[in-house]
């Protein structure tokens, strides 16, 4: 039995061949891969350049091994444009495709756009528009959804509010104080030394309760809670997009917004108010600690003059606008949670602009108030 061995692989050829009608037909034969032209690039590169300027056809039926660098050699002899008669087998027919469509991009000159400005201008305002309409369909259907709780209780979510009431309440309760703290120390420091110099260290009492209690209690906390429980609730809601977990609700027939929205929202109008009161109290006992230290009041002293330098209608002021300062943030977390897209690096862009966006917002909000009870538990005598 006659046993073939295997077929030869010949070096790299370029013939010029006549062919019956008589037009010149370039052929070439052999391995066009990088081993075959490692030694034989140049030699080949000048033979190329000699015969590409000559009208012929190219036959590279005959080619055994075709690799990108052979391809290559042969696109640039070519001055990059394919020959109008040209044969070669299907299986390299590949290697010239992926060249053609890698073609240069000829540079684009640039143009001065007077209406660019004006373009982008309105391109955010569209992207803040969508943004703002999106947030106004959530919070009415989470408003539809508390109307129905409130007909219903049986059926509320009452262990998620539970839990979310836990994780973004007990368990914020050490960096509050801290931070709380801190700021009391660093204002009661820097009012006491200026005080001390005009022989008035018992206002004291009244920059740190009225500046405490109504702007930087709440302040602080809607911050750090923005930072720590809405960054959350974002990636949250984002890691659920992205395994399709809320796909799956939809499915099944589960709304979302009761199951996941409503409980956040519910849990951080509780307790963001109730973390202000706690953030206000440690920061004014922090205060408290500092003045006795640097202007010699006694803490008793501090403390019996706050119902007098500070109106009661401040505190119940610094607890609404924690209701509305942790309603904001959960609504903002949940929005930029729902609008991720399936894929990683969504969720971390996301995530850091719900933080971004929940922070302005509170400031925001935080304006519109001091506007508004501008004229509310300031006492002027």
């Amino acid at each position: 039995m006659n046993e073939r061995g295997p077929k030869v692989v010949r070096d790299p050829e370029l013939d010029l061949r006549q062919a019956g009608d008589g037009t010149s037909v370039h052929v070439l034969s052999g391995a066009w891969d990088i081993r075959a032209l490692e030694s034989r690039a140049r030699a080949l590169k000048a033979r190329l350049d000699e015969l590409a300027g000559k009208p012929a056809s190219w036959d590279l039926s005959g080619v055994q091994r075709l690799d990108h660098v052979g391809a290559l050699l042969l696109w640039r002899a070519w001055g990059k444009i394919r020959p109008t008669a040209l044969s070669l087998r299907p299986e390299h027919e590949i290697f010239f495709a992926n060249l053609e469509g890698h073609q240069a991009v000829p540079a684009v000159q640039w143009r001065f756009d007077a209406l660019a400005p004006i373009r982008g201008v309105g391109n955010i305002a569209l992207l803040l528009l969508d943004h703002v309409l999106d947030m106004l369909r959530l919070f009415g259907q989470t408003l539809m959804d508390s109307l129905e709780l409130l007909r219903h209780p049986s059926r509320g979510p009452w262990r998620e509010i539970s839990a979310s009431i836990y994780r973004s309440g007990t368990e914020a309760l050490g960096i509050t104080a801290a931070v709380g703290c801190l700021i009391g120390v660093t204002l009661s420091y820097l009012s006491s030394e200026q005080l001390r110099s005009f022989g008035a260290d018992t206002f004291i009492v009244n920059i740190l309760g009225l500046g405490i209690i109504r702007e930087l209690g709440p302040m602080i906390c809607a911050v750090l809670v923005a930072g720590r429980s809405g960054s959350a609730i974002t990636a949250q809601l984002g890691v659920m997009r992205v395994t399709e977990e809320l796909d799956a609700l939809a499915v099944m027939g589960i709304p979302y917004t009761v199951r996941l929205i409503l409980p956040k929202v519910i849990a951080l109008a509780v307790a963001v108010p109730l973390l202000v009161l706690w953030t206000s109290a440690v920061a004014l006992i922090g205060g408290a600690f500092s003045a006795k230290l640097q202007l010699g009041m006694s803490m008793t002293q501090f403390i019996l003059g706050l119902p007098a330098a500070v109106p009661s209608i401040n505190l119940w002021l610094g607890v609404g606008k924690g209701v509305v300062f942790g309603a904001l943030i959960a609504l903002v977390a949940c929005h930029f949670g729902l609008r991720i897209q399936p894929n990683t690096e969504s969720l971390g862009a996301g995530t850091t602009r719900s933080v971004v966006t929940s922070i302005t917002v509170v400031i925001l909000a935080d304006a519109i108030f001091a506007i508004i009870y501008a004229d509310v538990g300031i006492s002027l005598s």
